[in-house]
């Protein structure tokens, strides 16, 4: 039922996402621009937290607040207010900086003591009977590990039994890339202000957020006029890519895609991605591989085509085909880097993934015609960094991959980031834990190639394939949960989301 009731939450979302270093500038000129103050937006927002709050947990009579020495800790304030003059009992625990309360902080901290209010230390004893914790410690311009008392407060709340509402963003959380550099809040709900931020969606925040929640505080005209560089990608957006097809179709109208890989003991790899190409609406699905893979792909799938991968064959098969993937089981052997210079001469629409990658991070190129589909570990070598490094920031991981290998980059892992040279950015907010299996990447390569073969651009091919497949593995979670989901399930449900118009709103 929880995984059913964050599917339905995730379809209000917006869907576009803000860098979080611009929110500042952005609540200034939205408030300037609708005549408001910034304290009558921390107004808004403590409002809008203490309703959800009610509307989630209606039976809490006592509620801890923890406030923060900023205007997230302001938001704290507001919300203690208005639950004491609803009658419920509050007890409030504040951190001390050594500079000032912001000024709109300072005002909500004024009217919460002015309501009868009390501030208690930081140390200060829990009560021993809490119903609900209000996280309102650290805002979305944390870049560092929490200190002392604020790391302790953290712990503490994860300790508890109460559920946690985080006002914003999970304290400890950094809202620009989802890391969690130290102690970070394990939220049940986040209610994100204003707009989404990065890391509300990738990185951590799965760990940390529980069920996301948006309110833009009444700045939905100003926001309407803005262009957020960064798209949420969901299930939602599925018919726009995807729509029904002509009823006089034929397979040649959804493209000849050319599936390269399954070197000897691989074959596996190899098939998955050409039936998840079947899967997904390829007209034709031609597979060039090693020989002693031919008899068991064609007695696992009929419908695809399986030649071995010779130097003639492959001349042929560039020729004919639309579309190429290659990579999956592919080796790194003299066998596969002499296909993949072959297809590197080409150039029709490509995807590289798995072993193709690992040979582009020895012989590096830039081509505007492709899309890699890297694991984090993968981008890490194509970057010459380590594995800490990308997922410390996996947006700007992206965006470097695609400023120096061109194309699409799809960064793979939980909130898979999707960039373009061109500058085009998304976030896919589908997917769960079930999906850390092997295969699975070569399923994902098998959807997005077939896209492409449908006439649909890079970017989108690679955005809708990731949506496709995360939101296929979420339906089968619903199923029969996480643990246990082998890549090859998603061949059952998967045409419910490359046929939208059948998935039920």
């Amino acid at each position: 039922m929880r995984n059913q009731a964050i599917e339905a939450n995730a379809r209000s979302l917006p869907h576009s996402v803000w860098p979080a270093q611009a929110m500042a500038q952005l609540e200034r000129e939205a408030a300037d621009s609708l005549g408001l103050t910034l304290y009558e937006l921390m107004q808004r927002a403590g409002q809008a937290s203490y309703e959800l709050a009610r509307r989630l947990w209606p039976q809490a009579q006592h509620w801890l607040i923890l406030c923060g020495h900023g205007n997230n800790g302001g938001d704290g304030y507001v919300i203690a207010r208005l639950a004491q003059a609803a009658g419920l009992q509050v007890t409030l625990l504040a951190c001390t900086g050594n500079k000032p309360l912001p000024e709109e902080a300072a005002q909500a901290r004024d009217s919460w003591l002015a309501a009868g209010g009390v501030v208690h230390a930081a140390d200060a004893a829990w009560p021993e009977s809490v119903d609900i914790i209000v996280d309102a410690l650290l805002g979305t311009g944390l870049n560092r590990a929490p200190a002392a008392p604020y790391a302790s407060l953290i712990t503490q709340a994860n300790a508890h039994a109460a559920p946690v509402l985080a006002v914003d963003i999970p304290s400890g959380l950094v809202a620009a890339s989802g890391t969690a550099p130290g102690a970070a809040i394990v939220a049940d709900h986040t209610l994100s202000m204003i707009a989404l931020k990065p890391g509300q969606l990738t990185g951590k925040a799965r760990a940390h957020v529980g069920q996301l929640h948006c309110h833009a505080l009444g700045l939905e005209r100003f926001l309407a006029g803005e262009t957020a560089p960064i798209r949420r990608v969901d299930a939602t957006n599925l018919a726009g890519w995807l729509p029904v097809r002509n009823a006089t179709a034929h397979k040649g109208d959804f493209g000849k895609l050319l599936v390269i890989g399954g070197d000897s003991g691989t074959a596996g790899a190899i098939r998955m991605t050409g039936e998840a190409a079947l899967r997904t609406g390829a007209g034709l699905v031609r597979v060039l591989t090693h020989e002693d893979n031919i008899g068991p792909i064609l007695t696992a799938r009929p419908e695809l085509m399986v030649d071995a991968l010779h130097a003639d064959r492959l001349d042929q098969a560039l020729e004919w085909a639309d579309v190429i993937a290659i990579g999956p089981g592919l080796g790194q052997r003299d066998w596969a880097q002499n296909a993949l210079k072959k297809v590197a001469a080409s150039k029709k629409p490509m995807l590289w993934d798995a072993d193709a990658l690992n040979l582009l991070a020895i012989n590096a190129d830039n081509r505007q015609n492709r899309i890699i589909t890297p694991h984090p570990g993968e981008a890490a070598r194509l970057l010459g960094v380590n594995i800490h490094e990308v997922e410390s920031d996996r947006l700007q991981a992206a965006q470097t991959l695609a400023k120096r290998y061109g194309g699409v980059v799809v960064l793979k892992g939980a909130g898979t980031v999707i960039a373009s040279a061109a500058g085009e950015m998304a976030i896919t907010d589908a997917g769960n834990a079930g999906m850390a299996t092997g295969g699975m990447g070569d399923v994902l390569s098998g959807i997005i190639a077939a896209l492409l073969g449908q006439k649909l651009s890079l970017f989108d091919a690679a955005c809708a394939g990731c949506v496709a497949h995360g939101a296929t593995a979420d339906a089968l979670a619903r199923q029969r949960g996480t643990r246990g989901m082998l890549a090859t399930d998603l061949f059952e449900l998967l045409w419910q989301f490359v046929n939208p118009e059948m998935i039920q709103q």
